[in-house]
């Protein structure tokens, strides 16, 4: 990379910038229902779904209660009781947005990401961002089943297919994150971090060009807690963050993907709440991530993101929705969301 014309300002502490507290309480949005009775349920879904119209707000009300395991049961139970698959039925009563998260909300989380990997590579044009979003936040045992799953629901190969739909260090960056190799143990090692802070610098801010291959290796093999420690020592010898020497070295989808292992490493929540931010500012809405997210995380840390939401941009990620989005599809996102801030203990 040429060098930079002129570096930013240091930083006034070699420290990161605050970021919000990581937040405690429930993690998710949607729980375990007691007493689970998938035939029940099954029998709710049939009617709001019989005779002349759709009685979408019964649907709304009960699938944004059920998590995906209970979702799954009342598919096999629709189709025992009826006779016809449950989504054939829903894709003929609903369409649009709405159509569209009622559907991703029978998918297990491993299916969906294979599943949604696949649609940011399908067709004209790849979506970086859905690639991004998935590879640089999940962990080793999750890559490997999305691997595997989508092998088994599309008969490809998925690091075939992303070396096909992307290019140079962002390519690379890609096939690290594949290998689902990184350490996820919590020991560190200050002298070892020191000293890869020490190869990061020489790597980037201290020489002329870039060198991209010092970056992958370090961001894609260390542990989310090693890499804590190495940012630590690096903002010590550099004066700066290291997402700001990111962002002066690199740029396109190499630098966002980067950002994306180092805000994943730093805060999770925060990463997502940043997307789903991303996905509804300005003009028009990015629909497809919006709802990825939404879905994807309901069960996972949806309560956290709220409270990060929250904090960071003073608005509760419901209002938000309702303000950008409209129908069934708004009904349908605030119900899985909360209208409240986010849930405490």
């Amino acid at each position: 990379a040429p060098a930079p014309a002129a570096a930013p300002a240091p930083a006034a502490a070699p420290a990161p910038a605050a970021a919000p507290a990581k937040p405690s309480g429930p993690k998710g949005t949607i729980f375990s229902t007691p007493n689970y009775d998938a035939e029940a349920d099954a029998t709710i879904l049939r009617k709001a779904m019989k005779g002349m119209g759709t009685d979408e707000q019964a649907i709304i009300e009960l699938l944004a209660k059920r998590t995906t395991a209970e979702r799954v049961k009342i598919k096999k139970m629709f189709t025992t009781m009826y006779g016809k698959p449950l989504e054939k039925e829903l894709k003929g009563e609903l369409s649009g947005h709405f159509e569209k998260v009622i559907l991703a909300l029978f998918r297990p989380a491993i299916e969906y990401d294979a599943w949604s990997l696949r649609q940011g590579m399908k067709g004209a044009g790849t979506d970086e961002g859905c690639l991004i979003e998935i590879l640089c936040t999940r962990t080793n045992e999750q890559i490997i089943e999305i691997t595997k799953q989508y092998k088994l629901d599309f008969n490809r190969d998925l690091e075939k297919d992303v070396i096909s739909e992307t290019s140079g260090h962002f390519k690379r960056l890609l096939v690290s994150m594949l290998q689902a190799n990184r350490d996820e143990g919590l020991t560190t090692d200050r002298d070892k971090a020191r000293s890869e802070a020490q190869a990061l610098y020489n790597a980037g801010e201290g020489k002329w060009g870039t060198d991209e291959s010092k970056f992958n290796h370090l961001l894609s093999l260390r542990s989310y807690a090693q890499l804590q420690v190495m940012f630590e020592e690096y903002a010590i010898i550099s004066q700066y963050d290291i997402t700001k020497t990111i962002e002066h070295e690199f740029s396109g989808d190499i630098k966002r993907g980067l950002l994306a292992v180092v805000a994943a490493s730093r805060n999770r929540p925060e990463y997502f709440a940043d997307r789903l931010y991303g996905s509804m500012k300005g003009a028009g809405t990015r629909d497809d991530r919006l709802i990825r997210i939404i879905v994807s995380r309901a069960e996972v840390d949806l309560n956290d993101i709220k409270k990060v939401f929250f904090q960071k941009y003073h608005k509760t990620l419901a209002k938000m929705i309702k303000d950008d989005t409209s129908g069934d599809y708004k009904k349908m996102l605030v119900a899985i969301v909360g209208e409240e801030p986010f849930a405490r203990d």
